[in-house]
């Protein structure tokens, strides 16, 4: 495991990268999860069973979203200790976030298995199959604890500069989850229900594996029992750091929601084509969404460390190796969408569809490599609350009204449509750069007055 100061002295691009890497190959097989699931019950299953899993998957994304955006408060505030050099402090961060989860867990799954229904009943799940999507949900929430253990262990690993060990652990957690799926929902019959408690069981031995290596390896500062508890100045600082990323996080994810609604208005090949491009750019924003990740790890051990001008650099850095990438996948979304929707479709009207939203999609995949390297910076610096205004923004001022206005324009076109969020991106990173101007001025400011 890495100890402290591996990001705060040295070169900056090299570490990074390694860094980086290890975080995307773990969110990509996270994204997997889902996949395999609809995979299995797509071949042992019936349609009502794969629309259960398709429904009930979203909702537990949502909730995952909001149990990560909140787990970056812990990985901000450990960082930001250790990069203070107060390992002392560490054990105490760690205790009181492992209190604060506990009583998140607790409240996630009473709520998740109360609104299974409800819920189900809102994504307007089909009447066939609204039994099983109520079932998939109140498995999954059964688990919750597993889901808020294995993002709380995540965020400890990330915060002490350790991306290896977590993708070590969910590389095993998705082999089980899929020998899982194929063993419960196959030969076992269990449909719906086996493929979700694969799934609560990948995760359990992704926290098992997890407690396993601390155990092992150790961390770079003492932890005991006693430090398990309400700690109100810790506690209050991981929320502080935490809710606002949570809450842009589940926003943002509702503001696509009400996209895909839109887009449904359209008819049934517009909708099934914006579905498939949807899937295949969640795969696509897997590479700035790593770099958004590390950075926060790596500028807050910098912020804390005084070293402001390694946090900038880095970010820069971030953003050049991130628009590397994405010139790269703009580029097949735009001139070979046909071919990756081909992957998800066989219906040539949707794969047409398809292509033509991705093409928009192809731009956003450029201006991102920018917009999350700016998140993961702010993030790093505590800046969350600004982070979660520049998306709500985005969301609600600009991506979902450019979506509706092109949706009425005639003739109706989904790369029209699919611009919306592109528009998005640009305003936000322009809210970014005048918060980056404003806080530059200010760290100036403080350095002329720590000289006199």
């Amino acid at each position: 495991m890495k100890r402290n100061g591996s990001f705060i002295e040295g070169p900056i691009l090299n570490p990074l990268l390694r860094f980086t890497f290890p975080v995307l190959l773990a969110l990509l097989l996270q994204a997997m999860y889902g996949a395999v699931d609809l995979m299995v019950v797509g071949q042992f299953g019936q349609p009502a069973d794969v629309s259960a899993v398709s429904t009930g998957s979203q909702v537990m994304h949502t909730v995952t979203a909001l149990v990560t955006g909140l787990s970056m408060g812990a990985t901000v505030l450990l960082g930001q200790k250790l990069g203070e050099g107060k390992p002392e402090e560490g054990g105490k961060v760690l205790g009181s976030a492992i209190a604060l989860f506990a009583a998140v867990a607790l409240v996630l799954t009473a709520a998740m298995l109360w609104a299974a229904s409800p819920l189900a009943r809102l994504m307007q799940a089909p009447a066939e199959a609204f039994a099983q999507t109520v079932l998939y949900v109140r498995i999954c929430s059964g688990g919750a604890v597993f889901i808020v253990a294995y993002n709380v262990l995540g965020a400890m690993f990330r915060g002490l500069g350790d991306s290896n060990t977590p993708l070590l652990t969910v590389t095993i957690a998705c082999a089980t989850n899929i020998a899982g799926d194929l063993l419960l929902v196959g030969p076992c019959g269990l449909g719906v229900a086996g493929a979700a408690l694969a799934t609560v069981l990948a995760q359990a031995v992704s926290v098992a594996l997890s407690l396993l290596f601390i155990k092992r390896r150790g961390l770079p500062f003492s932890f005991s029992t006693r430090d398990i508890r309400f700690d109100p100045r810790h506690t209050g600082r991981i929320l502080r750091l935490g809710v606002p990323v949570a809450l842009q996080d589940v926003l943002v994810s509702v503001s696509f929601l009400a996209i895909a609604a839109i887009v449904n208005g359209l008819g049934v090949i517009a909708s099934a084509g914006v579905g498939v491009a949807e899937k295949l750019c969640g795969f696509i924003m897997l590479v700035p969404s790593s770099f958004g990740q590390s950075l926060s790890a790596f500028v807050a051990q910098n912020i804390g460390a005084g070293r402001k001008d390694r946090a900038k650099r880095a970010m820069l850095y971030g953003m050049g190796s991130s628009l590397c990438c994405g010139v790269v996948l703009a580029w097949l979304s735009f001139f070979h969408g046909s071919l990756l929707a081909g992957l998800f479709a066989r219906d040539a009207a949707v794969i047409g569809a398809a292509a033509d939203y991705l093409r928009a999609y192809a731009i956003d995949t450029l201006l991102t490599a920018i917009l999350f390297c700016f998140i993961g910076y702010f993030n790093g610096r505590g800046n969350t609350a600004f982070v979660m205004v520049q998306g709500i923004v985005g969301a609600f001022l600009v991506r979902i009204p450019v979506s509706l206005f092109m949706s009425r324009l005639e003739p109706v076109s989904l790369f029209q449509v699919g611009l919306a969020t592109p528009c998005s991106t640009v305003v936000q990173i322009v809210l970014f750069l005048g918060c980056y101007a404003g806080t530059a001025v200010r760290d100036w400011k403080a350095e002329l007055a720590e000289i006199e």
